[in-house]
């Protein structure tokens, strides 16, 4: 896949079939679009284009708000684009300049003069440009002028699906994470670099690598131990459990831990970037009154854990 950061070194794109979006989580309603993208660029020898934005254009309209947390980063979303087979993305730089050009503006200036764009995929209900003037109506009419093809995502389709990255979002932060993968078509993620920790869980009987997720806007669920899969830098796959939280048991602090475990598993992960899988949330993270209630919590925890992932076989 090639990734153009806006159109300054934009060249060699045969035939361009685009669509346009943020495509946070690329989500199954996003992966209709993106397969009929496909499709459509297969029909005339073209290639399928995603114009999208970054930062989250909600990050530059309301800068005031700082509770926006994306489903996933940038280079997650990239390499789930590049995965169901998008042939080029192109990442152009969302200010406060760019929201003002008008809808006619937009498609004259970048899409077809820089573009030179073959087929418009966009959904039924799609808006953009100022005040938000650029409908699936509007393009149809423009299309004439500009020679190029609008192809409408049905809205029985899109409506099918009746999924939204905020949807999404909203069951990741309540810890229904078999919903929002289902939603998502496959699981959810947490990318990061293990850390040196306080070696607690250790002391415990429980090792665990801590840690770091270096995306201040990356969303992170709610807290909680969750059962999940570690995928390691090599590849290999390992069941686990993880625990996000403040550890109200063993630290007397306000800083989040995200820790997990990794089942039958030895060696040193420092260093190293893993990528957790989640499947489903187990409980609430709790205040027990002594060290050894914990350490029996968390042996229940591993059996049901444990006990989960043998169903699934």
């Amino acid at each position: 896949m090639n990734i153009f950061q806006g159109f300054e070194h934009l060249e060699g794109i045969v035939n361009p079939v685009l669509t346009i979006g943020v495509f946070d989580g690329v989500h199954v309603g996003h992966q209709k679009i993106i397969e009929q993208l496909n499709r459509e660029a297969e029909l005339i020898g073209g290639e399928s284009v995603l114009f999208t934005f970054y930062p989250h254009p909600r990050m530059v309209l309301y800068p005031e708000s700082h509770e926006l947390r994306l489903i996933q980063t940038q280079a997650e979303k990239i390499d789930k684009l590049r995965r169901m087979g998008l042939k080029n993305i192109i990442v152009h730089p969302f200010t406060l300049e760019f929201s003002r050009l008008t809808a006619v503006e937009f498609v004259r200036d970048y899409l077809v003069n820089r573009l030179n764009v073959k087929k418009l995929v966009i959904g039924y209900d799609h808006q953009f440009g100022k005040n938000r003037e650029g409908s699936i109506t509007f393009l149809k009419e423009v299309a004439k002028t500009y020679n190029f093809e609008v192809i409408e995502i049905d809205a029985q389709e899109v409506d099918e699906v009746n999924i939204s990255s905020t949807k999404i979002r909203n069951s990741i932060i309540e810890g229904d994470m078999e919903l929002a993968n289902t939603y998502l078509g496959e699981p959810f993620e947490l990318n990061g670099k293990v850390v040196e920790g306080e070696a607690l869980g250790r002391s415990l009987g429980f090792p665990t690598a801590n840690l770091d997720i270096e995306s201040e806007i990356k969303l992170i669920p709610k807290l909680g131990v969750y059962a999940v899969n570690v995928v390691l830098s090599n590849g290999s796959i390992h069941e686990g459990m993880m625990n996000i939280g403040l550890r109200p048991t063993i630290a007397n602090h306000d800083d989040l831990s995200i820790e997990v475990n990794l089942f039958d598993f030895s060696g040193d992960l420092y260093n190293e970037y893993v990528t957790v899988q989640f499947l489903f949330r187990l409980r609430d993270e709790l205040k027990f009154d002594s060290i050894l209630e914990l350490k029996e919590q968390l042996a229940k925890d591993e059996e049901n854990i444990r006990s989960y992932f043998a169903s699934l076989v």
